[in-house]
């Protein structure tokens, strides 16, 4: 097995997540079966409980874990499919040492962050290994940067691993900053050199330097900073800011060939990347024939990462679709001062994704109730779904009051209430419906069109409230169709509208379900009929 182990300097957001799943990328090309995984320094178990204003959205995996969005990127841009084996956060590794206390499992000794937590963060890595064995490499990004004091037994233990395995098995990969300043007119490396003497000062030398930049790399710099940094200049290697798109960074990569300073580090031998498909994926997102206008209606508007997986996945089904889409980006409490067709006016869709609280709901509703009215394809995601049920209940249906007990625990018509299994959990982390569940198909639904007429499908959950099934006959009566259900538990998954052009809303998160060349049947759905209603 070989390993490499993605470090970040100078300042946070220098995008050591892309670096590692670009890496991912190009590896995949050369024929290299490679697996990603994510190591946070945090306290918390997982990012599950934070605010999406904090950390943008909870990916969630097959397995039901509650990751970091960096993991969408690794999913979305290699063939990795990953599991709670690929998350640790110094949360969970302390858990786990403080419960070998409380078992026995030290036999009285000290209990010391060395070797105790290193130990246990090295055995995560020795059990990656044992759980992937026909993998080539792992790639590990270390979150935050180097000098943070949450992440340095992190670090030592990657120093002390490098030694288990063997150094020539190991490649340490340090993405830094390099700025420009306009008032000199040049870019300083110093930062980075600094960067990389604090890595140092831990014991660990990296063989490969990714730098960060708005521009170019000159020879110079290349040479100042392989000489500062002790590394060969070959191995100091551009990160361009990209134009487009973020699936241009592989591209861009690839120009400075890391992939093979990569194996020429690790000592593997493999094939020359064949990138032309993914090129090919690129050209279609830069340059389209057509445009799309989509409306997503959300309560963290403002925050990009908040819904990450939704503009990547509209992004890919744009792509299948030669179509480039227009994003707007809609807070739903604006909705409920101005009014909807004030707010959202002429678009092309509108997705209304998922999320928790009270806060912008009726401003939700309105914009599902215009959609339905005003025939413009809707696509509800979770809570969106949800939202697209309170209001066919309430408009169609004339059930006065119509809610979910999350939002109004009085509601005279609780169309959405609590699953059952739900009842009387308090704790929050890793309490959900989480991962993926299968779901059954009925036949005549568009549903069942999109997903190429399966019979069940799987799909990745994550939420508390369900549509509420002592209202699915009244409701169905009225015009609603009931596309699929979960095949264990006969909860109601997916929703449509007969008479309408496109109006599909799920109880699953298909965002998830991604990738270049590759987008979920619901997305590229949707997108087509957006397009046919332009």
């Amino acid at each position: 097995m070989k390993y490499i182990f993605v470090t970040g300097g100078v300042v946070s957001s220098l995008g050591k997540g892309l670096a590692a799943a670009s890496i991912g990328t190009l590896l995949e090309h050369r024929g290299l079966k490679v697996q990603l995984q994510k190591f946070d320094p945090y306290l918390n178990v997982d990012p599950g409980t934070m605010s999406p204003y904090q950390h943008g959205e909870v990916y969630v995996l097959d397995d039901g874990a509650e990751t970091d969005l960096d993991l969408g990127h690794y999913e979305r841009f290699t063939h990795s499919n990953l599991s709670q084996l690929n998350s640790l956060s110094s949360g969970q590794i302390f858990e786990t040492v403080i419960q070998n206390e409380r078992d026995g499992k030290y036999l009285g000794a000290t209990v010391q962050f060395i070797p105790h937590v290193t130990d246990e963060i090295k055995s995560r890595l020795h059990l990656s290994t044992e759980r992937n064995p026909d993998t080539d490499v792992i790639i590990t990004e270390i979150g935050g940067t180097v000098g943070d004091i949450e992440g340095h037994l992190f670090l030592e233990a990657l120093r002390q691993f490098a030694l288990d395995v063997g150094n020539e098995n190991v490649c340490f990969i340090h993405v830094t900053l390099l700025p420009m300043l306009k008032a000199a007119g040049e870019i300083k490396t110093k930062p980075t050199q600094q960067s990389v003497a604090k890595l140092r000062e831990i014991g660990i030398q990296p063989d490969i330097i990714i730098c960060r930049t708005e521009h170019d790399l000159d020879d110079d710099n290349r040479s100042k900073i392989a000489m500062f940094c002790n590394v060969k200049k070959q191995n100091v290697v551009a990160f361009r800011d990209v134009k487009d798109t973020i699936y241009e960074c592989p591209i861009d990569l690839r120009r400075d060939k890391v992939d093979r300073l990569v194996c020429d580090v690790l000592g593997l031998e493999s094939d020359t990347p064949d990138l032309s498909k993914w090129q090919s994926f690129v050209d279609r997102l830069v340059k389209p024939s057509q445009k799309t206008t989509i409306a997503v209606v959300g309560k963290y508007i403002e925050l990009n990462d908040a819904y990450k997986s939704i503009y990547e996945s509209l992004t890919i089904a744009g792509a299948e679709h030669d179509t480039a889409i227009n994003l707007i980006k809609i807070d739903a409490e604006e909705i409920e001062t101005l009014g909807a067709e004030a707010v959202i006016g002429k678009v092309s869709g509108i997705l209304i994704p998922g999320g928790f609280g009270e806060r912008g709901t009726e401003g939700k509703i309105l914009a599902a109730q215009y959609a339905r009215e005003n025939k413009i394809p809707y696509f509800g995601i979770c809570l969106g779904m949800q939202i697209a049920t309170i209001e066919f209940a309430r408009n169609v249906c004339s059930l006065t009051g119509a809610n979910s007990t999350e939002f109004d625990k009085e509601t005279p018509h609780p169309v959405i209430s609590l699953q059952e299994e739900q009842q009387g959990i308090t704790t929050k982390g890793a309490s959900m419906r989480l991962g993926s569940c299968e779901s059954l198909l009925y036949p005549s639904s568009r549903s069942h069109e999109l997903y190429d007429r399966a019979d069940s499908i799987h799909e990745r959950h994550r939420h508390r409230y369900e549509f509420n099934p002592a209202y699915r006959e009244q409701l169905e009566a009225a015009g609603l169709i009931i596309a699929s259900i979960s095949k264990k538990e006969g909860l109601v998954e997916i929703i449509e509208l007969a008479d309408h052009p496109f109006f599909i809303a799920a109880q699953f998160h298909p965002e998830f379900k991604s990738k270049p060349n590759s987008p979920h049947p619901i997305f590229s759905g949707f997108i087509k009929a957006s397009l046919e209603h332009s």
